[in-house]
């Protein structure tokens, strides 16, 4: 094995966990490679996912903004019409300036790209097969950061032209009439709410009783009311069985109560879940097996049942968020070099990105009944909030929830405008074991949402200052 191709550090995988962790491997002074099968490095997030979305959540936000409130503030947009094809092309521009932010880092940082599919082979080597082309290269530490990819239901099988993944539902070139949503979740919400803005009729399909499965159900509640509102219509407790195809109509089938129910549908988006991408990595070669989710199991310091191989991020146990991913790779890179990499899986924060957004951090109250664990809660709502109202941000509240006996913040759920930034907050003063009180008496600027935040964690205890 020459010299050129032996590494401290070698990366399977450039996403934000990949990517992220290459990096923080270079600043510690290790020879690091990445591997990447895809043309594009920055993995689903960059690519596909969480920035093309967040793009156009941004855009369709200012367009229903301009259609439905700009008269209220004495704008007046007659003829107002938008460009699909130039919606499309600033998400790409968008996409294109951090992919080549990436590239940039990669080089800043001498970590060497290698393009093609890598394969564990055993003895530390990696396999990297890029057409008809092989290489192979070796190092003591591998970490696996592949990801995921979309679940596909066997009845319903993404075609890529009436059945879409998120893949397919960020770049349609015309706004659908119809489109059927099959989930709930973060991506369901999310694009469900950027075509309906455009015009679409959005049927959500969910098969649990509510939307945001995940928090709080006062905040699946409320956000269940206002998103209806804004034309998102969700049929709850009802399970998609088929789709039929008839004189060139697509009809989705499902089921609610025992009987059968219709929805024609143009597109057909399939948004129920990820699933560890493990395929073709030669997990058999080195002995790993996976769970049964599909999942690479890991110690402590994410060490895999193979020495020297490593796994982060959506290959792992735990919730599949971008962020989740850049922390185990910083921390596991700073493990293999010997310092005390850790992450704090109780402050690790989830975001729905529709308008109001949707956050949380900790545990949900029915996970701390269910621990038996006694518990105080603050709210406040944003009617109360001076920024809120002079900024047309009155919907929505910030929950704060303390353990009864220490007053340690045990969990926080927002939903409101900027709620993924607000939450941030929660996190830091999480992230020290602090009280409802320390965040209280906080100073937050005067005016702003984050005021919210503080008047939630008073209200813990009963001494919020701007409600009754």
């Amino acid at each position: 094995m020459s010299e050129g191709n032996t590494f401290d550090l070698i990366i399977i995988g450039s996403g934000p966990g990949g990517y992220v962790a290459a990096i923080r491997g270079a600043q510690l002074g290790l020879k690091t490679a990445i591997i990447e099968k895809d043309e594009n490095l920055g993995g689903t997030c960059l690519n596909v996912g969480c920035i093309p979305s967040k793009a156009l959540l941004h855009s369709t936000e200012m367009y229903h903004f301009a259609g439905h409130g700009a008269e209220a503030h004495g704008i007046d947009l007659t003829n107002l019409s938008i460009s699909i094809e130039k919606l499309m092309a600033k998400k790409s521009r968008t996409v294109d300036q951090l992919r080549g932010g990436v590239q940039h880092l990669m080089k800043a940082n001498k970590i060497k790209v290698f393009r093609g599919l890598g394969m564990l082979a055993g003895d530390r080597k990696v396999r990297i097969k890029e057409m008809s082309d092989e290489t192979v290269i070796t190092s003591k530490n591998i970490i696996i950061a592949t990801g995921s990819a979309t679940i596909e239901l066997p009845f319903l099988e993404f075609d890529g032209e009436t059945v879409v993944s998120s893949d397919q539902a960020i770049a349609f070139d015309k706004v659908p009439e119809k489109l059927a949503v099959v989930g709930a979740g973060a991506i369901g919400l999310e694009l469900g709410s950027v075509w309906a803005r455009l015009g679409s009729q959005v049927d959500v399909i969910e098969f649990l009783p509510a939307i945001a499965p995940s928090f709080d159900k006062d905040v699946s509640k409320m956000a269940e009311r206002l998103f209806k509102k804004q034309g998102l219509n969700f049929h709850l407790k009802t399970k998609v069985t088929g789709l039929r195809k008839s004189k060139g109509k697509s009809v989705l089938i499902a089921e609610k109560d025992g009987k059968e129910i219709e929805f024609e549908a143009n597109k057909v988006l399939v948004a129920v879940g990820r699933k560890p991408y493990t395929d073709r990595l030669g997990l058999e070669v080195v002995g790993i097996e996976t769970d049964d989710k599909g999942r690479i199991p890991v110690d402590t310091h994410y060490k895999t049942a193979a020495d020297g191989i490593y796994a982060i991020g959506d290959v792992i146990p735990g919730p599949m968020l971008a962020h989740k991913a850049e922390e185990e790779g910083v921390a596991c890179v700073e493990r293999i070099a010997g310092q005390a990499g850790h992450v704090n899986y109780n402050a690790i924060p989830n975001v729905i990105y529709t308008e109001p957004e949707i956050a949380s951090v900790g545990q949900t109250e029915a996970a701390l009944k269910e621990a038996g664990i006694d518990f105080k809660s603050g709210k406040f709502n944003l009617a109360g909030n001076g920024r809120a109202i002079a900024t047309d941000a009155t919907d929505g509240f910030v929950k704060v929830t303390a353990c009864s006996k220490t007053d340690k913040i045990l969990g926080v759920q927002i939903i409101a405008k900027s709620g993924s930034e607000l939450i941030a907050s929660a996190v830091t003063h999480m992230e020290y074991g602090g009280s409802a009180e320390d965040l209280g008496r906080t100073i937050h600027a005067h005016p702003t949402l984050s005021e919210a935040m503080k008047e939630a964690a008073l209200a813990v205890d009963g001494n919020a200052i701007h409600s009754i």
